[in-house]
């Protein structure tokens, strides 16, 4: 079941964005509940303190207390994977809120239009990022690897390396042979070397594959123009 907060300190506001989740969440037949806040420290009190988990955040940028930007770079630590939509009233944000790797922008003078569909999008990529799992077994051990926590596989001598964002695993197998069990198409080779899971990337820039956690990976030359070309495809699709 999905989980989603809104936060504004206008009550109209926070009646008008809980009702588009709740709607966003029956258009696309999902499950989920919608809590709504009208101080963001209570909001921050219950992630940093009570351990609330939250999928996605709606939050206006210009609040009193702690405002919405500073809000998400709070939540970051114990929420790494947290989708957040900012609303405000306010163009100029739009860059800070970017630089923050939000998930949408949208600007209160166009709610009515932009909301929904943000809300239907980032509840398409977070059932797009859950349930699928990488089986590794040995002869000491069995690992099931969730495909939304694999960042990128590497091969390291006869082995494939696979990262994720709590640590590695190695498989005595080929990369080809790892991409082919997979058999999903957020992976894709970015080198010879290099399998990349597309759902992290946050931009391509200067030949390299920036990952939302910080990692540049380099994508060879006769891949660059590929990668580019199935990243644009995989979203047209599924976003």
């Amino acid at each position: 079941m999905l989980q989603i907060a809104v936060c504004d300190d206008d009550k109209h506001m926070v009646s008008v964005c809980a009702r588009a989740a709740e709607e966003g969440l029956h258009q696309c037949g999902s499950i989920g509940r919608v809590i709504s806040y009208t101080d963001s420290r209570n909001l921050l009190c219950d992630i940093t303190e009570d351990g609330f988990f939250f999928d996605l955040l709606l939050l206006d940028i210009e609040m009193p207390g702690v405002t919405g930007m500073e809000l998400a770079g709070k939540i970051r630590p114990f929420l790494p994977d947290i989708k957040i939509i900012f609303i405000t009233s306010h163009v100029e944000y739009a860059i800070d809120a970017f630089e923050l790797s939000v998930f949408r922008y949208v600007p209160k003078s166009e709610l009515e239009r932009r909301l929904p569909g943000a809300i239907r999008d980032a509840v398409k990529l977070l059932e797009l990022e859950d349930g699928r799992t990488y089986t590794i077994q040995t002869s000491s051990r069995l690992e099931r690897l969730p495909y939304k926590e694999i960042l990128y596989i590497e091969r390291e001598g006869r082995n494939a390396c696979i990262v994720t964002g709590s640590g590695t695993a190695k498989v005595r197998k080929s990369l080809q042979q790892v991409w082919e069990e997979l058999n999903a198409e957020e992976f894709l080779f970015i080198d010879r070397g290099c399998i990349i899971n597309l759902i992290h990337i946050m931009q391509v820039k200067d030949g390299m594959a920036v990952l939302k956690n910080g990692t540049a990976l380099p994508i060879s030359r006769s891949h660059l123009q590929s990668v580019k070309e199935q990243i644009n495809s995989y979203w047209g699709k599924h976003i």
